[in-house]
């Protein structure tokens, strides 16, 4: 008896639908029929523009999409980091906050690995020499080559179209979503349905058998994809699955945004997202030719929407009668299960967390990824199930602790916001990670094989915030190590090796200083302005 899935159902379109259905349509090879049934009168929410930099290698290269195609397709920029603004500073948000000493009151959270020597990160080479009073250099910009180049607007390519360090990028969403549809459609056969589900049908067992449209078609299938947002339509209505929140790790659940023109020639255009501690909450910041995006990601208990409003528009000096202003309400947490009988979530649909690493299109791949490695026939085995919703569940509880991380340790107590999440409840998983860093242990395994990390997808799902990432957000926020991790008190030479990394750090900085262009240039050229 043939059991294989035959037809499968992605309901919602946007940014999440397409992706599905161009990665299953390439995944299972003209052998089972792909709708997509997309309501033209549901707005798209345009939040997710920023990216981390597996996207080419996990998605695009999947496809087998050119960067500079789809770059070009998207009004695509570059972003090498995350830049914190403001998170240490109490006081009103600005875009260039100082310290009393007049330091800039900013760090930033780069995407390459960590260089090591011995099985030890350089982080604790750095943290050694600076205990030792041998370096004054913050961590950021003593353990990884790009800070400098953020600073100075570089792109991080060459010239010749050559990489120079590791990169995401920043895009629109909508022109992403529409690029895939085109892909998808046209060089893939997905059939696309512009209408509106009406009715979803249920199966003797509790299955959805087809989704009934308000124009009367009967859309069949035996795998059903929800790709319908924060509505959740067949993930939490139809199947009934609880949604858990979790409110109490994260106190943001509300947005306003805008786009913005942006002086490109004057101003640059900088290769990073910036996330700016504001009163309730923190706005990002989206660079990209001629435009950035822009939101203010705030706490509906700690302050109104009329003055998050305000808030906001004083950051960028706009007037809030006349700007053109988004207003998003959104929901933190995941449903118990991403996948339920026959029906998988991805995106909002499945679970959603404040993008503050820029982890939601990650979670549509990273769940499309799973799927595939455990993609059912119509027996719909337990155990595939069952896995797969462990692995999301994983991932999203693990950067959840993440993110917690950021609000928690953050100096800044000026505003109830900011002492609320001083009390919140710390998982076991983020407290063990602190205890590790507190202690001079490295909070993740070293990678040893950057090569190997950067090709083997199911590591870098698993252990996506690297010792890298714990130590550029703690360090950042002013949480040091007690003490140097003591073993190195025992490796003299080991401790010689780790000072001429910190040292080739400097030479690398100066040497891409010299050669890279800036970004507003190698942009300009890219996309043919």
């Amino acid at each position: 008896m043939d059991e294989r899935i035959r037809s499968v159902v992605v309901l919602g379109g946007g940014t999440a639908g397409w992706m599905t259905a161009s990665y299953l349509g390439k995944a299972l090879q003209n052998t089972v029929r792909i709708t997509v049934l997309e309501a033209p009168t549901i707005p798209k929410i345009g939040v997710g523009e920023a990216t981390v930099p597996n996207l080419q290698r996990a998605f695009f290269d999947y496809l087998g999409l050119d960067e500079d195609e789809w770059m070009r397709e998207c009004n695509a920029g570059f972003k090498m980091a995350v830049k914190f603004i403001n998170w240490r500073t109490p006081g009103e948000a600005s875009q260039a906050p100082r310290h009393r000493d007049g330091r800039s009151d900013h760090f930033y959270h780069p995407f390459g690995l960590l260089p090591q020597y011995d099985d030890i990160p350089l982080s604790h080479y750095w943290y050694h020499a600076r205990v030792r009073g041998e370096c004054d250099d913050p961590y950021d910009y003593a353990c990884f080559k790009e800070p400098v180049l953020m600073d100075a607007k570089r792109a991080p390519r060459y010239r010749d179209g050559r990489r120079a360090t590791q990169y995401a990028w920043h895009f629109d969403a909508h022109l992403v979503a529409d690029f895939l549809c085109r892909f998808a459609t046209q060089r893939q056969g997905v059939v696309h349905v512009r209408d509106e589900m009406q009715e979803v049908l249920l199966d003797e067992r509790g299955y959805i058998q087809a989704l009934k449209t308000k124009s009367g078609q009967v859309l069949d299938g035996d795998l059903f994809i929800d790709c319908s947002g924060f509505r959740s339509l067949l993930i939490n209505q139809a199947l009934g699955e609880p949604f858990i929140d979790m409110s109490d790790h994260l106190l943001c659940d509300r947005a306003v945004a805008t786009a913005l023109r942006n002086d490109d020639a004057k101003l640059g255009v900088e290769p990073y997202t910036s996330a700016i501690a504001m009163k309730a909450g923190w706005t990002w910041k989206i660079p990209m030719l001629g435009r950035f995006g822009t939101g203010y990601v705030y706490a509906s208990r700690f302050t109104t929407a009329d003055d998050a409003t305000e808030e906001f528009c004083r950051l960028w000096n706009l007037d809030p009668a006349e700007a053109q202003l988004n207003h998003v309400r959104f929901r933190v947490g995941r449903n118990r299960r991403a996948w339920v009988k026959n029906c998988v979530g991805i995106g909002l649909s499945s679970c959603f967390l404040e993008p503050l690493e820029s982890t939601g299109i990650y979670f549509i791949y990273a769940a499309l990824y799973q799927l595939l490695k455990h993609f059912p026939d119509r027996g719909f085995n337990e155990t595939l199930v069952n896995r797969f919703n462990r692995e999301i569940e994983l991932m999203f509880d693990d950067t959840r602790d993440f993110i917690q991380a950021h609000f928690y340790f953050a100096q800044r107590a000026d505003t109830p916001f900011w002492l609320a999440n001083k009390e919140l409840h710390l998982t076991d998983n983020i407290t063990e990670k602190v205890e590790m860093f507190r202690a001079g242990l490295p909070v993740n395994p070293p990678i040893a094989d950057e090569a190997t990390y950067y090709t083997n997808l199911d590591a870098e799902f698993r252990n996506f915030w690297t010792n890298g990432s714990y130590y550029c957000i703690l360090t950042g926020l002013n949480v040091l190590p007690d003490r140097p991790l003591p073993a190195m008190s025992h490796k003299p030479d080991s401790v010689k090796q780790g000072a001429l990394l910190l040292a080739g750090v400097k030479r690398q900085q100066q040497a891409l200083l010299d050669s890279l262009p800036t970004n507003y240039e190698y942009l300009r050229a890219l996309h043919g302005r």
